[in-house]
């Protein structure tokens, strides 16, 4: 991805920035382990941060793979929009047009997809309404700043799903798995010039395009790195213990019997 002419601040912000932001400041109030938690691998993380955690490794995987897109794709992530804490996941714009990729993290859920609705375990969602939504206010806020109609299309990315039924393709909102996700950017027909794809990334990447003003805090990536690791060892402590249980049962059905049989074979 050529990110030469983002150079102002929205083209250089990090993916996640404002999901991690809402992750850590939650997480703050969560105490700190004690030795014995650790040992046996309870997670660090509090139950009000985890939705945020979630959604915040979705868009860190969605991100990665726009990453891939290869020279004449320009990709904006967490887009601040007006001056509220709405954002955008990922603004997209290459020769196929300009996206807005919602992440959707639903690892190991059943998503349904209908026209008008999507399922997850079977409760509605709002996705498709957010999604039109998000598409809608950027086509507005881009279409001034180039004082001319730009079409906006958005995308859904389902992350980790372990079964995705589509009934029927919604008309106005693309749903696609995070794997498909590249290669349907990539292959859409062309629509822009690489000037006028350049034009506007260049303008996307203006924080007054987006009525934001840019923020002097700084968003602790380096602190939900930590996080996550710390997140991944309970796991693998929890695994470890798990294994260890499993293994231990064959030792303990052996003694068991041969102690048995030495009662009643005496």
């Amino acid at each position: 991805m050529n990110e030469n002419v983002v150079a102002e601040s929205l083209g250089l912000r990090r993916p996640a920035t404002s999901v991690i932001a809402e992750c850590l400041r939650v997480q703050a109030s969560v105490p700190p382990r004690t030795a014995a938690q650790r040992f046996f691998g309870i997670s660090p993380l509090g139950r009000d941060a985890e939705p945020w955690f979630i959604g915040a490794l979705g868009e860190l995987d969605v991100a990665q793979r726009l990453g891939r897109l290869g020279a004449g794709w320009y990709v904006l992530h967490s887009v601040p929009v007006g001056t509220g804490s709405s954002d955008l996941d990922h603004v997209v714009i290459g020769p196929a047009g300009v996206f807005t990729i919602n992440t959707k993290h639903h690892r190991g859920q059943n998503v349904w997809i209908g026209g008008r609705r999507i399922l997850v375990n079977g409760q509605r969602t709002d996705h498709l309404r957010n999604a039109k939504h998000e598409a809608k206010r950027t086509s507005q806020l881009l279409s001034v700043a180039a004082r001319a109609l730009i079409d906006v299309t958005p995308v859904i990315a389902v992350v980790g799903a372990r079964r995705m039924t589509v009934r029927e393709r919604p008309h106005e909102v693309v749903v696609l798995r995070e794997t498909e996700l590249t290669r349907w950017l990539q292959r859409h027909p062309s629509t822009l010039t690489p000037s006028q794809v350049q034009r506007l990334a260049s303008l996307a990447a203006q924080p007054a395009t987006w009525k934001w003003m840019p923020e002097t805090q700084v968003v602790g990536h380096p602190a939900f790195a930590q996080l996550r690791a710390a997140v991944d060892r309970a796991r693998n402590t929890r695994r470890r213990w798990v294994f260890a249980v499993v293994a231990s049962v064959p030792v303990v059905f052996v003694v068991a019997s041969s102690t048995l049989l030495g009662v009643l074979l005496p």
